[in-house]
């Protein structure tokens, strides 16, 4: 499964972007999108996914 970043509640801020292991966070024409096709919920890399922990709107929850 992967993650969702919820189009009304994203800020556009960035914060998400960097800290994808597997850069499946792009920018969209208003806000940030997540391919799903790449998206590992980083397994691997942490506990949780870095970028809900990254969030400051809490925008990002899985699909």
């Amino acid at each position: 499964m992967a993650m969702k970043i919820d189009s009304d509640m994203c800020t556009a801020c960035g914060d998400c972007k960097p800290v994808c292991p597997t850069k499946s966070i792009s920018s969209g024409k208003v806000f940030y999108k997540i391919d799903a096709a790449t998206c590992t919920e980083c397994e691997g890399h942490g506990d949780s996914p870095l970028c809900v922990d990254a969030c400051p709107s809490g925008c990002i929850a899985p699909a």
